[in-house]
């Protein structure tokens, strides 16, 4: 997209009580791509998760000194996927840069991503080669990344997370995107389109606290691998089928041994009570993987907007009348809630 004789750059952010980090983020990030206002125009999209604190406060305090600001807060909180994959869709310009507003990842690296993408990467993403957390959790990631490339029929990076650039292709794709429990960076990796990784070291965060625990980790990692596999189903028949044929072998042998000790061998309470244990445990984790795949086919074929925008600050909308009696409108999932029926106007995607 084009504004003027300049490109124009989305800048993504989704925040979730950051108020601290609003003012430094926006003052670092324009710092770091000044070298590029003579080829492009940025424009700043955030996507509030309904903050509790005056996060939306801070935003539309920004927007009101920087146009180019443009910001809309959810009436819940719909997830961080949910809220990456509303800001791309939001977004106008010929790419899309994501990134975290707790400058854990380095603004500057923005740079590099627009000179592999001037030279015809469709997908540049950064690789955190180190990251300032304890070894416990940096394990964890180190081993869902390896994992889920194991599991996945798709190529995925390791250590590749959502700080990354996308084109303009994969942006008019996303639009066509349904998924109630998305994984984004499986799905822009799956498209197969050229990329390219920028390895980084990702730095500690000065302020706030991190609105990301661990539990949301363990969700994240388990939607990227049900997602992108259908391993654990396979790998849930190809054992039962193999707990089956010890079944039937040891059936044999226990008849055997009971005609060769002429119906004098004493029953095996044990044994049996072992069997039933583990046949019940079995059934219990082939079950539970079944049901994580069936509740995402609920998910699936269960209407639902994407995210539901409450308040937006957006001053270059363009402005169509809507229906009379409507004052709420959807547009690729994203419910907009704040739409003035009164005046006749609403802003337009």
């Amino acid at each position: 997209m084009m504004v003027g004789a300049l490109k124009l750059l989305s800048i993504v952010v989704p925040v979730y009580n950051e108020e601290p980090n609003i003012g430094p983020f926006y003052r670092a990030v324009t710092a770091a791509l000044e070298g590029l206002s003579d080829r492009y125009n940025l424009e700043f999209i955030f996507t509030d998760n309904c903050s509790t604190d005056d996060t939306f406060k801070r935003l539309e305090e920004l927007a009101a000194r920087d146009p180019r600001v443009r910001v809309y807060r959810f009436t819940r909180n719909f997830g961080f996927q949910r809220s990456v994959l509303t800001g791309y869709r939001l977004a106008r310009g010929a790419a899309a840069i994501q990134i975290d507003v707790d400058l854990q990842d380095p603004p500057a690296l923005i740079l590099e991503f627009v000179k592999h993408w001037e030279a015809g990467y469709r997908i540049v993403f950064g690789i955190r080669r180190s990251r300032q957390e304890s070894f416990l959790l940096h394990a964890s990631r180190r081993l869902f990344y390896r994992l889920i490339a194991r599991l996945s029929t798709d190529i995925l990076p390791p250590d590749a997370g959502d700080f990354r650039l996308i084109d303009r292709r994969i942006l008019d794709l996303l639009h066509d995107y349904r998924d109630e429990t998305p994984y984004l960076r499986g799905y822009i990796t799956s498209l197969g389109y050229s990329q390219v990784g920028v390895p980084y070291d990702r730095a500690e965060r000065e302020r706030g606290r991190s609105s990301f625990p661990f539990a949301s980790l363990v969700n994240l990692a388990l939607d990227g691998i049900v997602n992108h596999s259908t391993l654990p189903l396979r790998m849930a028949s190809f054992l039962g089928v193999m707990l089956s044929a010890v079944a039937v072998l040891m059936i044999c042998i226990y008849v055997t041994m009971w005609l060769a000790s002429g119906g004098q061998w004493p029953a095996g309470f044990a044994t049996l009570a072992v069997l039933i244990l583990v046949s019940l445990a079995m059934n219990a984790i082939f079950l539970g993987i079944i049901g994580e795949y069936l509740g995402r086919i609920y998910k699936q074929v269960k209407p639902g907007p994407l995210t539901i925008v409450d308040r937006r600050v957006d001053p270059a909308a363009e402005s169509i009348p809507p229906p009379p009696p409507r004052t709420s409108r959807m547009v690729d999932g994203i419910v907009f809630s704040d739409a003035p029926a009164e005046t006749g106007k609403d802003g337009q995607l």
